[in-house]
C-alpha cells in the first residue's frame, strides 16, 4: 500500500502533529546550533529565533508554504571576520541590514512578477542546482558520521551513524501507519539509546541545567564597514532560497513560485528579527525539506508547531535544550546522510520529470558546468573571495549557469527551454500518484 500523502492544508490530530514537529526540530538542530558555535553567537538564542523566524515566515506566506528557517551557513565567514575585528554587536548590525536586502529584492519581484524565473532558471539548470544543494553537503554529512577529535576516522562514530541511518531507513521502509511518518525522529532516538552504553553522551550539562530560564540577548550596533562586508551575502542566500523553494515545489507537487516575494520577505524579516536580539541569520532548510520527502507529510500545521517548540525550548527551557545538545554528532551525521541525499535525489527526479532533451548541447552544458563546479567547490571547501566575504560553490555554480543560459545559442535550447514551466507537470504527476 502506498504511503499516504498529507497535503499542505491538511490538519492532523495533535498527538500526531507534535511528534512530527519534534522530528523537524531534530532535523534542523545540528546545523542551526553549529553556526553560532562557529561564530561566537549564543546557540540557545539561535534555536529560539529559528522558531520565531519560522512563525513569522508562515504568517507572511499565509500558512501556505511548508518550510522551516534555520541558521544560514553562507554568513559564517563574514560574521567571524567582523566579530574578530569589530565585535559581535557590529556583526549583528550587518545581519539586520542583510535581512532588509531580502525585503528590497522581494519588493522588486513583487513589482515585476515571477515569470522571469522560468526563463532565467530552466529545468536543466534548476535540477542541477538542487543536486548541488544536496551533494554539496555530502562532505559535511560524512565528516559528522565518521570523524572524531583531531579530524580522524573513529570506528565507533561510523558504527553509531550507520545504526542511526539503518534505523531511519527501516522505519521509513518496513513500518506502516504513524511510525512510518516519523522515521527521522525514531532513528535519532535509536541512535541516542545506542550511544548511552557506548559512553558517548555527557549528561552533566542536562542534570545541572534549570528547567526554566530566560535567554541572554545581545543587541546590534551599526557600523558601515561591517554592513558592507555582511549585507551583500544576502544576494547569495537569496539564490539558495529560490533553489529551496523550487525543491519544495518538486517534493510537494505544488507550485509556490507566485509566493516567492512573500517567501523572500519572510526569510529577510526573520533574519533581521533574529539579528536584532543576538540570533543567527536565517534561511530555509534543506534538512527539513528532506524530512518532508521521506515522510510525505507536507502539512504547514506541523511547521507551526515546530516553530513554537523551538521558540519555547530555545528561549525558556534550558534543560530540554541541553538534552537536544547532548545528541552525539555521529547520530546527526547518520541522519544527514539520508536527508542530504534525498535533496540531491529530488533534483535528479526534477531533471527526469521535466522531459529535458540532453541531445541538445545547451542543456548538457548547463547541467555539466553547474554540477562539476558546484559539487567540486562545496566538497573541497573552495570559495571565491570577494572583498570581506566569500562566494560559496553553490552560488558560484548557479550564477555561472544563469550566465550560460543567457548567452548560449537559442537554437539549441531543446525541450527544456521550449517548455520551461514544469509546475503543471509536477502537479499532474502528484495527482496521478494519489
Amino acid at each position: 500500500m502506498a504511503q499516504r500523502i498529507v497535503q499542505t492544508d491538511e490538519k492532523l490530530p495533535i498527538l500526531q502533529a507534535l511528534p512530527l514537529a519534534f522530528q523537524h526540530l531534530m532535523a534542523m538542530f545540528g546545523a542551526t546550533v553549529l553556526v553560532p558555535l562557529l561564530t561566537g553567537l549564543d546557540p540557545s538564542v539561535a534555536i529560539m529565533t529559528s522558531g520565531a523566524g519560522t512563525l513569522l515566515y508562515l504568517v507572511l506566506v499565509r500558512g501556505k508554504i511548508p518550510s522551516y528557517l534555520g541558521s544560514s551557513f553562507a554568513f559564517i565567514g563574514p560574521i567571524i571576520a567582523v566579530a574578530s575585528s569589530k565585535g559581535i554587536p557590529e556583526a549583528l548590525g550587518g545581519l539586520v541590514v542583510a535581512g532588509l536586502v531580502y525585503v528590497v529584492v522581494a519588493m522588486l519581484i513583487k513589482a515585476f512578477g515571477t515569470g522571469w524565473l522560468n526563463r532565467v532558471l530552466p529545468p536543466a539548470l534548476v535540477g542541477a542546482v538542487v543536486i548541488v544543494i544536496g551533494l554539496g553537503l555530502a562532505g559535511v554529512a560524512v565528516s559528522m558520521a565518521t570523524k572524531g577529535a583531531g579530524d580522524t576516522l573513529e570506528l565507533k562514530n561510523v558504527f553509531l551513524a550507520l545504526v542511526t541511518l539503518g534505523a531511519a531507513i527501516g522505519f521509513a521502509s518496513y513500518f506502516k501507519g504513524f511510525l512510518a511518518t516519523i522515521p527521522i525522529l525514531l532513528g535519532i532516538v535509536i541512535g541516542y539509546l545506542v550511544a548511552i552504553p557506548m559512553g558517548m553522551i555527557d549528561f552533566a550539562p542536562v542534570v545541572n541545567a534549570d528547567w526554566l530560564g530566560l535567554p541572554t540577548l545581545t543587541y546590534p550596533k551599526f557600523d558601515i564597514g561591517a554592513i558592507l562586508i555582511i549585507a551583500p551575502v544576502a544576494l547569495v542566500v537569496i539564490i539558495e532560497h529560490i533553489g529551496h523553494l523550487l525543491v519544495i515545489n518538486e517534493v510537494t507537487g505544488k507550485d509556490f513560485t507566485p509566493l516567492l516575494p512573500e517567501s523572500l520577505m519572510g526569510d529577510g524579516l526573520a533574519t533581521a528579527l533574529s539579528a536584532a536580539v543576538g540570533g543567527t541569520p536565517s534561511t530555509t532548510y534543506a534538512e527539513n525539506i528532506g524530512v518532508m520527502a521521506v515522510t510525505k507529510v507536507y502539512a504547514t500545521q506541523v511547521f507551526w508547531y515546530a516553530g513554537g517548540l523551538a521558540f519555547f525550548i530555545g528561549g525558556f527551557v534550558p534543560k530540554l535544550k541541553f538534552v537536544i545538545q547532548s545528541i552525539p554528532v555521529p547520530v546527526m551525521g547518520g541522519i544527514s546522510l539520508l536527508l542530504f541525499g534525498l535533496i540531491a535525489s529530488s533534483g535528479l527526479r526534477m531533471l527526469v520529470e521535466s522531459g529535458i532533451d540532453y541531445g541538445h548541447s545547451r542543456n548538457l552544458i548547463l547541467s555539466s558546468v553547474v554540477l562539476v563546479i558546484g559539487i567540486g567547490m562545496e566538497t573541497t571547501g573552495t570559495s571565491i573571495p570577494l572583498g570581506g566575504y566569500v562566494l560559496p560553490g553553490m552560488a558560484t555554480a548557479t550564477i555561472l549557469g544563469i550566465i550560460l543560459n543567457l548567452i548560449l545559442p537559442a537554437e539549441s535550447k531543446g525541450l527544456a527551454i521550449e517548455s520551461p514551466d514544469f509546475s503543471g507537470e509536477l502537479q499532474s504527476e502528484a495527482a496521478s500518484s494519489k
